[in-house]
């Protein structure tokens, strides 16, 4: 009978209960989020967050207690060396229950059970999450127009001036205040603009365009002529230091020649007389001889 018995029992042995209840909360600490029934979920919140509030005292004490319930020593660890940190400034409530559904086989509720700083995503705050929506919506009121002021470039592209054109003074136009108010008081019948004259800007826009693109060619020529100019002159200037280095070459032979003979002529002349002598030699020694 259950006389004054306010907890679930969970339809286990005291021992069974006290065993399913320490593990789940050893699960709990160390992936910070498990899946469960939701009578389940509601009796661990009451058994683990006693524990994570002794867990903010780190000594001996706390840490027997703790383990005295858990019996896991790497939960303990985890516990007091991570988990605890995060939750200092948190005075209670230290965990979250969202439901899932049912399960299918028996029909229980099932949900989750997390710790409440270690969900990033529940974290944000509604300024941040308004901060990042931008809506960008064209109900305003109409926006303001203002004077726009032309610069010389901005004319010469409109105009479509040549290179020979911008040399010329341009000024700059500016609506000024006067000029507003005199194009205001000014009749209708002048600003009328007729399709002849349309026609005519086209055409005087449509020429100066032609007139750039001729420029532009004519530069390119230009520069390809230039470029075919130095390549030329670059291999005449090759040819002509071959051509002088062959020269160059030809007359230290002719040189060379030169030394060279007039080393062998005197040794000829010396062996001529010495034949010569000795034919005159024999050609005495016949005649007495005889």
């Amino acid at each position: 009978m259950r006389h004054k018995k306010s907890f679930n029992h969970l339809g286990r042995t005291a021992s069974h209960r006290k065993a399913m209840l320490s593990n789940m909360a050893s699960q709990l600490i160390m992936h910070k989020r498990i899946t469960t029934t939701l009578a389940k979920a509601k009796t661990l919140r009451t058994y683990v967050e006693p524990l994570i509030t002794k867990s903010k005292n780190d000594n001996t004490t706390s840490r027997r207690t703790v383990f005295a319930y858990l019996q896991n020593k790497e939960a303990i660890n985890e516990l007091f060396r991570e988990v605890s940190p995060k939750i200092m400034d948190r005075p209670g409530g230290y965990t979250r229950i969202l439901k899932t559904g049912f399960r299918k086989g028996d029909g229980a509720e099932m949900c989750f059970i997390e710790l409440v700083d270690y969900n990033e995503n529940m974290l944000k705050t509604p300024e941040e999450e308004s901060q990042k929506r931008t809506r960008r919506g064209r109900r305003g009121g109409k926006n303001k127009t203002e004077p726009k002021v032309e610069t010389q470039d901005t004319q010469k592209q409109q105009a479509g001036t040549t290179p020979e054109q911008e040399d010329a003074p341009v000024e700059q136009a500016v609506d000024s205040p006067e000029s507003k108010i005199q194009s205001t008081e000014q009749p209708a019948d002048d600003t009328v603009v007729t399709s002849g004259e349309t026609e005519e800007k086209a055409s005087d826009e449509k020429k100066q365009e032609s007139e750039k693109k001729s420029v532009s060619k004519d530069k390119t020529t230009e520069t390809d002529k230039g470029k075919s100019q130095v390549k030329a002159e670059s291999k005449t200037e090759s040819k002509s230091q071959a051509q002088t280095k062959q020269k160059k070459e030809q007359q230290q032979k002719e040189e060379k020649d030169k030394v060279d003979k007039k080393d062998s002529e005197p040794q000829n002349k010396t062996d001529e007389s010495e034949s010569k002598s000795e034919d005159e030699k024999q050609s005495g020694e016949s005649n007495k001889e005889k």
